[in-house]
Parts: C-alpha cells; sequence; structure tokens
C-alpha cells in the first residue's frame, strides 16, 4: 500500500505506536451496515459515524473496544437492537444513537459506570425505562425523548445526582413526577414534556433545585395547583428563564411568587385552568419576550 492508513480521511493514529485511535467518517453519504471488523480496531477511543445512512443492527463486537470513550452514530438508519454488551465497555464516557430506527433494548445488570452523556432520542424504544440507566451514577445528560418508552418516571432517577439534563418528553410515560427528582441538586434542564398519561401535582422540590433554568412540562395531564415557592430563593436568586407549564388541567392561582423570576425569557401557562386576576407584577418581569396566559379563566387586562 503506497499510503498509510493513518493518511485515509476521517482516521487518526497515535503518535508512538500508529494505531487508529479516532475514526470520523461523519457527512460522507455513506451507506450500508457498519461493519463488525471495527472491534479489531482495540487502539479506537472515539468513533463518529453521524449523518450517513448506515442501516441494519449494531454489531456486537463494538463490546470488544475497551479503550472506547466516545460513540456517535446520530443520525443513521440503524435499526434492531441496542446490544447490551456496548454499556459494559467500562471506558465509554458518551454514547449518542439519536434519530435512528432502534426499537429495543436489552436490560443488563450492570455497566455504563463511566458513562457521562447517553443520547438515545428519537427512536422506536419501547418497554419501560430499562433500570441499568439508572445505575449510571456519573450521567450528566440524559435524553430519552421521542421514543415510546412506557410505565412510571422511576424514582431511582433521583440517585444520578450528577444530572444537568434530563430529556425523557414525548414518550407514554405515566403516573406521577416522583419527587425524588428533587435530589437533582445540578440539574440545569428538566423535559417531560408530550407524555399525556402523566398525572398528579407539579413536586415543589424541584423549585428548590438552584440551577434549573428550564423546566417544559406542558402537554401532560398534570393537575392541582402551582408551588407557592417558585421564584423564592432567600440564599440565592432563581435562574429560571423558561416555564412552560401549557396544556395541563392545572387549576388556582399564578403564584405571586412567579414574578419574583427576574430573568424569565418565557412563561407558557396557557390552555389549563388557572383563575383569578392577572398579577399586576407581572411588569417585573423585563427579560420576557414569550408571554402565553390564553386558555385560562383569568381575569383583567394584559399591561
Amino acid at each position: 500500500m503506497s499510503t498509510s492508513v493513518c493518511n485515509w480521511i476521517g482516521v487518526t493514529c497515535g503518535v508512538r505506536h500508529h494505531r487508529i485511535t479516532a475514526l470520523d467518517i461523519s457527512n460522507l453519504g455513506l451507506i450500508g451496515n457498519i461493519p463488525p471488523q471495527l472491534g479489531n480496531l482495540s487502539f479506537l477511543a472515539l468513533l463518529s459515524i453521524n449523518d450517513n445512512n448506515f442501516y441494519g443492527s449494531l454489531p456486537y463486537e463494538l463490546a470488544r473496544l475497551c479503550r472506547l470513550k466516545y460513540i456517535n452514530f446520530n443520525y443513521n438508519q440503524l435499526s434492531g437492537n441496542v446490544p447490551s454488551s456496548i454499556f459494559n465497555i467500562s471506558s465509554l464516557q458518551e454514547l449518542s444513537l439519536k434519530h435512528n430506527r432502534l426499537s429495543s433494548m436489552v436490560n443488563v445488570s450492570s455497566g455504563g459506570s463511566n458513562l457521562m452523556s447517553l443520547d438515545l432520542s428519537e427512536n422506536s424504544l419501547e418497554g419501560e425505562i430499562p433500570s441499568f440507566i439508572l445505575e449510571c451514577r456519573q450521567l450528566q445528560f440524559l435524553n430519552l425523548s421521542f421514543n415510546n418508552f412506557r410505565g412510571g418516571i422511576p424514582k431511582e432517577i433521583g440517585n444520578l445526582t450528577k444530572l444537568k439534563t434530563l430529556s425523557i418528553g414525548v414518550n407514554k410515560l405515566e403516573g406521577e413526577i416522583p419527587l425524588e427528582l428533587g435530589n437533582l441538586v445540578e440539574l440545569e434542564r428538566l423535559l417531560l414534556l408530550g407524555n399525556v398519561l402523566l398525572t398528579g401535582q407539579i413536586p415543589s422540590l424541584l423549585f428548590n433545585i438552584s440551577s434549573l433554568w428550564q423546566i417544559d412540562l406542558s402537554h401532560n395531564s398534570l393537575t392541582g395547583d402551582l408551588p407557592h415557592n417558585m421564584c423564592s430563593h432567600h440564599h440565592h436568586p432563581s435562574v429560571l428563564e423558561r416555564l412552560q407549564l401549557s396544556k395541563n388541567q392545572l387549576t388556582g392561582t399564578i403564584p405571586y411568587n412567579l414574578w419574583q423570576c427576574k430573568k424569565l425569557t418565557t412563561v407558557s401557562l396557557s390552555y389549563n385552568q388557572f383563575r383569578g386576576r392577572i398579577p399586576r407584577d407581572i411588569g417585573n418581569l423585563t427579560m420576557v419576550k414569550g408571554l402565553y396566559l390564553g386558555g385560562n379563566n383569568l381575569i383583567g387586562r394584559y399591561l
């Protein structure tokens, strides 16, 4: 061969051993199956094939890659099962399989201990949220949205105390929002929208999380009054920017404390059953770009 494989497009080799350490063949318009021979690249740390037209199943041979840290297979046409063996790669920190046609996951007893980011969104995954995900205590980013997950939101998610983003919207989840989500003290974004069977009240503990800047609970069947501790932190100013609660069955009045959220840019409370007067203090929200209060039983004028 006249040219080393290390000079190929998308290939990175180690300086000393000249073995392939990274393979990034994203956006090349490639079509076909993922070759199981990738499992022979034992020094591979990064594998990225996103935005191509790969189809078929994920090869189990990938589990041989004991140095692998990053897998990105987003935006392909992969189908079938997510092999549980992938989660047994102890070095794996990031697994992204967004926007494929994956339909099932085999539950594993352990593994994923160092996984920091897991994106399985925009697939056709079914069944309950797999319990092994709840053992990945290093997770900071978890996106399971736009699938067909059923059952309740597991209260064990509250053990993933390093989570910054929890996105499990647009599934078929049911039951109440577990109080244990209040344990996620580093959470920045909570996206539970579009689970029409999600019922019960919004736990007031969520509004004690000082880092939370986006809450989207819209298009559910949540009931009860809004918590009255919204944005009334004594020790730290609220960082809440986006509060999206439209299309539920929420009742009562809009809490006075809401207008103390000085950083709010989007407030969507439309299509609920709120009553009472539109608070005059709404004028304090100088950052607001979108304010949606329609479809309620409110009285008074917009200022």
